[in-house]
């Protein structure tokens, strides 16, 4: 088990629309390394027992990497249905990259994948800032046609 080595000046943990979220503090190329998503490895069996949490990333049919230790940075990273970075599974290890060019000040994000989003988001509604802002114009749109 490794700390997160990142340069942390590059990345800041704020406020977000889904509590809290990384946010860029310096831009980021496109195929750009953000951060590693690191913590304990866990067998099939072992997640098994824990009955589920939230900062379980699945690396292989083996092995699942439990985010959840303060020192994973990586996991203050939200999901999000337009994300800007996307994970990459290199030798066992979860690395995040940049999908685009982010900007100082952008929160990071990645697709969390559809069985995580129906277990855990769909239920209680995505808070990222495409789908806010997708339900805030029907809201607007519902107050006016009414």
């Amino acid at each position: 088990m490794m700390k997160d080595k990142t340069k942390e000046k590059r990345f800041r943990v704020g406020r977000s629309s889904a509590g809290l979220g990384l946010f860029a503090t310096d831009s980021f190329k496109k195929g750009e390394f953000i951060i590693e998503y690191d913590g304990p490895r866990l067998t099939n069996v072992e997640v098994e027992r824990m009955r589920g949490g939230r900062y379980l990333f699945e690396v292989n049919n083996r092995w699942t990497i439990d985010g959840s230790p303060r020192w994973n940075t990586a996991r203050y990273i939200n999901h999000s249905c337009k994300p800007n970075s996307e994970p990459h599974e290199i030798r066992g290890r979860i690395r995040i990259k940049a999908k685009r060019r982010i900007q100082p000040g952008e929160e990071i994000s990645y697709n969390y994948g559809k069985d995580y989003f129906n277990e855990w988001i769909k239920p209680v509604g995505c808070k990222c800032p495409a789908c806010l802002a997708r339900s805030d114009a029907a809201r607007k749109k519902a107050r006016s046609a009414g």
